[in-house]
């Protein structure tokens, strides 16, 4: 089930705070971005990058993720381990809102979502 209308009106407006705080300046943004997307209940965060043996060619590398469960009201997070399959954040895998999620990503205490 997708998020409603509000919360999808505070997860973008919380997305795009995060996005002015944290790209890079203009000049590089050709070469390294900092992007989000919203697919039913979750939200992803990732880097778009230029190939390293072809800078025309732009790839997503993944950051993290939150999927909110409606039931419980929470968000679980989500970081992508070097076996490139998502896994649950153990520090702190639930969070109430989308703004602890976003502080967990700009802080990343043990280098998981940024390396």
């Amino acid at each position: 089930m997708s998020l409603n209308p509000d919360q999808l009106l505070d997860v973008i407006e919380s997305l795009e705070n995060f996005l002015t705080r944290k790209r890079p300046p203009e000049n590089f943004r050709h070469e390294l971005d900092l992007a989000y997307s919203i697919e039913d209940q979750s939200i992803r965060i990732f880097e778009i990058r230029s190939r390293w043996n072809d800078p025309d060619i732009k790839i997503e590398c993944n950051v993290a993720k939150a999927t909110y469960i409606k039931s419980r009201n929470i968000w679980k997070v989500y970081w992508l381990k070097a076996d490139l399959k998502w896994h649950k954040y153990e520090p702190k895998s639930e969070v109430k809102k989308i703004d602890e999620f976003i502080k967990l990503v700009e802080e990343d205490k043990y280098y998981c979502f940024w390396g």
